[in-house]
């Protein structure tokens, strides 16, 4: 039926808003939305961060600084009626590595089904679901390795699509000069099925960064450079993509972030304006054992992203 293609298709319309990357041609391209409120105050600055099981979204080997069990999870709150979520947890095993599992999903609310001439048949939704579990080991003293594998699926309606992929990484951590540098290649992979009859390309992602604490100052500051293995006309346009957190630790219960993502903040311009798209901030709060963060990213004019999320030692 007429009415029920164009309803799919603005469903599949609708997949594409949740990585806000208006330059993207690939498939599942929520696997590249910032899931945990941390994440998403800091802009998405992760590939570097440590003790952390959210680590699994961005770099598997940052599990390797995981130091005791740990779970978080939370909530993304879209545009529209979009809402999504994740779950994660890691925790080390004496002389075998670091393990972690995580699930990320995105469910993109209800559409009307019609006929030719209007007539109600219902509803359909669509989601979008990720399962990946991590490994990390350690090199040397300092240096650690990692792998994730994952599945994808993403369904509209009575239709499906699924994949499978791989996530590679390092990650050096420098005590003495309170550094850290990251890297890792997300979303090796394929297709399993399509929507079509021809098969996309994944969000194939490769990411630098590091993290440095200056001495004296209670900050922990991050940049990124995201998707360095895309074709480019300029050499300079290669590192456009990057992003920049800070995370002040105020007390042992009280952190605030912020955070800048120079290619959203670009790619969200409405006119000669870009309001306060690309910029984000947040808090943590800790008691005990528990973390409660939360955080809020600006699209411009578009709107705002609201993320929370709570973890927790064991």
């Amino acid at each position: 039926m007429k009415s029920t293609a164009l309803s799919i298709q603005l469903a599949m319309s609708a997949l594409l808003t949740t990585a806000t990357q208006a330059g993207s041609n690939s498939t599942y391209d929520f696997l590249r939305s910032d899931m945990s409120a941390r994440a998403g105050a800091l802009a998405g600055s992760y590939v570097s961060i440590m003790n952390d099981p959210t680590t699994i979204f961005y770099n598997p080997a940052a599990l390797g600084t995981i130091q005791q069990p740990i779970g978080s999870l939370g909530f993304f709150k879209h545009l529209l009626d979009i809402n999504a979520g994740y779950v994660a947890y890691a925790q080390p095993y004496e002389d075998i590595g670091f393990f972690g599992v995580g699930v990320m999903y995105v469910n993109y609310g209800s559409f009307n089904r019609t006929d030719d001439v209007g007539n109600a048949l219902g509803t359909f939704s669509a989601n979008e679901l990720a399962l990946m579990l991590g490994y990390a080991g350690t090199w040397e003293e300092n240096l650690t390795y990692g792998v994730n594998a994952k599945f994808i699926y993403s369904g509209i309606a009575e239709y499906s699509s699924t994949g499978i992929a791989a996530d590679v990484g390092i990650l050096y951590n420098i005590p003495d000069s309170r550094v850290a540098i990251g890297a890792s290649i997300r979303n090796l992979g394929t297709q399993l099925s399509s929507y079509a009859s021809t098969r996309e390309k994944l969000p194939l992602d490769l990411i630098v960064g590091m993290s440095v604490t200056p001495k004296g100052i209670p900050l922990l500051l991050n940049i990124n450079f995201h998707k360095l293995n895309e074709d480019v006309a300029k050499f300079g346009d290669r590192f456009r993509a990057f992003s920049i957190g800070g995370e002040f630790t105020l007390s042992k219960v009280f952190q605030a972030r912020v955070g800048y993502s120079n290619e959203q903040r670009q790619e969200l311009k409405t006119g000669t304006s870009s309001g306060l798209a690309g910029f984000s901030g947040g808090i943590g709060i800790s008691i005990k054992d528990y973390t409660v963060d939360y955080a809020l990213s600006s699209l411009g004019s578009i709107g705002s992203l609201h993320r929370i999320s709570i973890s927790s030692t064991f």
